[in-house]
């Protein structure tokens, strides 16, 4: 089987104008903006049927953006658009959120929740317990930023063990501000109900071993293709999935058959 042939579904995906962060040059966030369009394109040369995107203005810090209105207005985006699906963006220090996530989760394109701890500034040990507890109750799958000091990956664990029918997705599989590649495998190993998974959505995916080790340490079955597109270049992501040196079966998991069982995807798109 040759890697290149099968068509992806990436986990990890945005679109929309990048917000600039402290000490960024706006040249930079420019070349990381890309609209729904451009998106579904460069997964297109990388052979990627499905990317399931955030808008990057709903995860925006939120003194700069209104989240409801970014959402709906993803929404009305990706239900026009091939081969994109959305994740609803909540953000618990904005209850509303909840209430317009269930009603946009009625939607055919849309397929879980995006949270990010670190851009609406909060503390997932402080506010995981609701954020779960809405996912246990309306059976969707969370999809979060991992990595950073208010999202660290060992800090969800006690959430997925106490509710074990929510599938929990870290996104950055490598990626920690204390530079230590490690913590999204070791929360895993961690669980006692096999609900949490990472993606590869990750600049630390490029370094030798990482993938190759963590298909050592957690198995394939609990790892995701996610590219951070249009934040990286998607087919170069794409590349170094299929070059692991990794078994055909444990590519395919990764790219394809663990998110299509994850998702529900039960036929071509």
């Amino acid at each position: 089987m040759r890697e290149k042939i099968i068509q992806a579904i990436d986990v990890h995906g945005h679109f929309g104008k990048y917000i600039i962060k402290n000490g960024e040059a706006k040249l930079l966030a420019e070349f990381m903006t890309a609209d729904a369009e451009e998106v579904a394109r460069r997964a297109c040369i990388a052979n990627t049927k499905l990317t399931v995107v955030s808008s990057l203005q709903a995860i925006s810090p939120q003194s700069e953006e209104d989240v409801l209105k970014a959402n709906f207005d993803a929404e009305q985006i990706i239900s026009k658009i091939d081969g994109l699906r959305l994740w609803v963006v909540v953000n618990p220090l904005k209850p509303e959120t909840y209430e317009q996530a269930i009603e946009l989760l009625k939607q055919p394109k849309c397929v879980g929740i995006k949270i990010h701890p670190e851009r609406h500034n909060y503390l997932i040990t402080e506010h995981g317990r609701a954020i779960f507890e809405f996912a246990a109750k309306h059976n969707v799958i969370i999809s979060t930023h991992s990595g950073d000091k208010h999202s660290m990956p060992e800090d969800f664990v006690r959430f997925a063990n106490d509710f074990p029918s929510v599938k929990l997705i870290f996104g950055h599989l490598g990626w920690c501000g204390d530079g230590n590649p490690d913590h999204q495998v070791r929360a895993i190993q961690s669980g006692r109900h096999s609900n949490m998974f990472v993606d590869t959505s990750s600049a630390r995916s490029i370094i030798p071993n990482l993938i190759e080790w963590a298909v050592s340490e957690i198995g394939a079955e609990r790892i995701l293709y996610g590219t951070d597109t249009p934040v990286y270049f998607s087919p170069m992501q794409r590349a170094r999935i299929d070059c692991a040196d990794i078994s055909n079966q444990d590519k395919k998991l990764i790219l394809h058959d663990n998110a299509a069982k994850l998702l529900g995807i039960t036929k071509d798109l």
